[in-house]
C-alpha cells in the first residue's frame, strides 16, 4: 500500500504545480470571488497603459474572463477584442462567438461573428470579433457606452462595459 502512496502524491503535486504556476496569485486584501471590474478608461499617453485601462475582468464562478478591446478608435469593418479565459475546473471548448453579443446605449445589438482561439483546455486566449456595422451604419455612431454580454460560461451572464468618447 505504501509503495502506491508516494507515486500518487508526487503525481498530484506535479499536476497542481503545473496549473498553479500559470495562475496569478490573488490579492489577499480584496475580495476576489464573484467580482467584476469595470473601471472606466483613463487617458494616457502610453499605448500599453491605455490598453490596460480598457481591460475588463470578470471573476464570477470558476472562470476568470479578461477582455481588452483592440480597435474601438478605428474599427474598420469589424470590432476586435482580446479575450483570455482562465480556470482550473471548467472545460473551455465552447464557441464564444455563439455566446457573445455587443450592444450600445443607442439600442443596437450584434452577435459575435468569430471566436478565433484554440478549443479546450483551462487557459484559452483568442480574438472575439464582431461586425462594426449594422444595416450599413457603424454601430458606434452616437453611442456613449458599449456593452459586451457573454452567457453560459460557468455563470448565466457576464456583462462588461466601456464608456466611449
Amino acid at each position: 500500500m505504501r509503495r502506491f502512496i508516494l507515486p500518487l502524491l508526487l503525481t498530484l503535486t506535479l499536476a497542481l504545480a503545473a496549473c498553479s504556476a500559470a495562475a496569478p496569485i490573488p490579492d489577499q486584501t480584496a475580495p476576489q470571488p464573484d467580482s467584476v471590474s469595470t473601471e472606466s478608461a483613463s487617458p494616457s499617453g502610453n499605448e500599453a497603459s491605455a490598453s490596460a485601462d480598457l481591460t475588463r475582468t470578470d471573476q464570477q464562478g470558476a472562470v476568470t474572463l479578461e477582455v481588452t478591446p483592440l480597435n474601438l478608435d478605428n474599427p474598420s469593418d469589424q470590432l476586435e477584442f482580446d479575450v483570455a479565459l482562465d480556470t482550473h475546473s471548467v472545460d473551455l471548448s465552447m464557441d464564444l462567438a455563439a455566446l457573445a453579443t455587443l450592444s450600445t446605449d443607442t439600442g443596437i445589438t450584434v452577435q459575435a461573428a468569430l471566436w478565433d482561439a484554440p478549443r479546450g483546455g483551462h487557459h484559452v486566449a483568442g480574438k472575439l470579433i464582431f461586425p462594426a456595422t449594422n444595416d450599413g451604419k457603424s454601430i458606434l455612431d452616437g453611442a456613449t457606452k458599449l456593452t459586451l454580454t457573454i452567457v453560459d460560461v460557468d455563470v448565466p451572464s457576464r456583462v462588461l462595459e466601456w464608456e466611449l468618447n
